[in-house]
């Protein structure tokens, strides 16, 4: 028994410190950190949009608060500068002739309330700008202004957060293994992807790239090295019918990474394959990517997907997630190059081989009769 929590235990541990090394995780995050940046962090703040667009909700929701509440705050003190300037508070003992510059502004509290209503537009009547302080007219002036652009950034800046593409991405899964198998007679690296709404993404395009450790013959070792890998379906990789789910695959033939690599030492490899999804939105025409990665103990070899597009009696087409990343093991070779030495000599047999060690030589036949 503790034998066996062990070998969990430390099957869960290398497990964890697989995925910590992986620079694309599942669901298409990205695992890097960035360290001694020589740029000031003030340089995000020259390009504030995304800089509020790629923050988390928590941080957003706080920055929109504080802009509103902190720009009424302020201007409310200026309110109350103004009333206290023009000696329209109480405690100035103002004459009954007098003209204030905004009417029944008492405190900071009734000076904070008539900023609120002033931005927002709220106009409830009981206190007003008066035409006698220039000042104060100014100040309305200003701050309308500058609500009505605190509005329209805050406003946009989350309803632009609701509607990016990126949500729209979550609606686009990959299986959860890739497989290799025989596909047209060729070895193939095949993966299943699926849109699970009907709306279809226009123009889409799919490709990988292989991550893997590289030493160049200088002796430079190069982490992270790309190497591209072509994913393809059977109408080709550009524009795709996405309307069901789709096997891609990619061909393992003698220009492939795949192809000096067999079942036995696949699981020693170093690598991860990232494969991306480009597509524009149908209903917003935004363009959206979706990644996702493999790294060696989730390429199974020898095994291919099993079907899940069926056809009812009504004639209609059904889908059946539940078979989506569901593998059936198949016959196939344990690796590329036996593939390719296999039909090379079923070729060669087609066509015959020369003994080049056969000569032909000539014989004279003699005739013993004589006539």
């Amino acid at each position: 028994m503790f034998s066996y929590l062990r070998e969990r235990f430390t099957s869960h541990l290398r497990e964890r410190s697989r995925r910590r090394a992986r620079l694309v995780s599942k669901d298409g995050r990205c695992n890097i950190e960035f360290g001694n940046v020589e740029q000031s962090r003030f340089v995000f703040l020259v390009d504030i949009w995304t800089t509020i667009l790629d923050l988390r909700w928590r941080y957003k929701m706080t920055i929109f608060i504080s802009a509103f509440l902190g720009s009424w705050f302020l201007f409310g003190l200026l309110w109350y500068v103004v009333a206290y300037i023009h000696k329209d508070l109480p405690e100035f003992n103002p004459s009954i002739n007098h003209t204030p510059c905004v009417e029944n502004i008492n405190g900071l509290t009734s000076a904070f309330l008539f900023s609120l209503e002033t931005q927002v537009t709220i106009g409830y009547g009981f206190r007003c700008v008066t035409e006698q302080c220039a000042t104060a007219i100014f100040l309305l002036i200003f701050q309308s202004i500058l609500g009505v652009i605190i509005n329209s950034f805050m406003c946009g800046a989350i309803l632009a957060k609701i509607s990016r593409s990126k949500n729209r991405a979550k609606t686009i899964t990959f299986s959860k293994n890739a497989v290799i198998s025989k596909r047209g007679g060729k070895l193939c690296l095949l993966i299943r992807v699926a849109n699970l709404r009907k709306s279809l993404l226009i123009g889409s395009h799919i490709y990988g790239k292989l991550l893997k450790t590289t030493i160049t013959p200088e002796g430079e070792t190069i982490i992270l090295d790309q190497v591209n890998i072509e994913f393809v379906v059977d109408a080709g990789n550009e524009n795709l019918f996405f309307i069901s789910p789709l096997t891609i695959y990619h061909i393992i033939d003698k220009n492939s990474p795949f192809f000096h690599m067999a079942a036995e030492t696949l699981l020693q490899q170093d690598f991860e394959l990232v494969v991306f999804l480009d597509g524009t939105v149908e209903a917003t025409s935004a363009t959206c990517q979706v990644r996702t990665s493999y790294i060696p103990e989730e390429v199974l070899w020898g095994y291919r997907f099993a079907p899940i597009v069926s056809k009812t009696k009504e004639g209609k087409y059904r889908v059946d997630f539940q078979n989506f990343s569901k593998t059936v093991a198949v016959e196939t070779p344990h690796c590329a190059f036996c593939l390719y030495n296999e039909k090379e000599a079923k070729a060669k047999e087609k066509k015959g081989y020369d003994n080049p060690g056969f000569v032909l030589s000539e014989v004279n036949e003699t005739s013993d009769t004589k006539m």
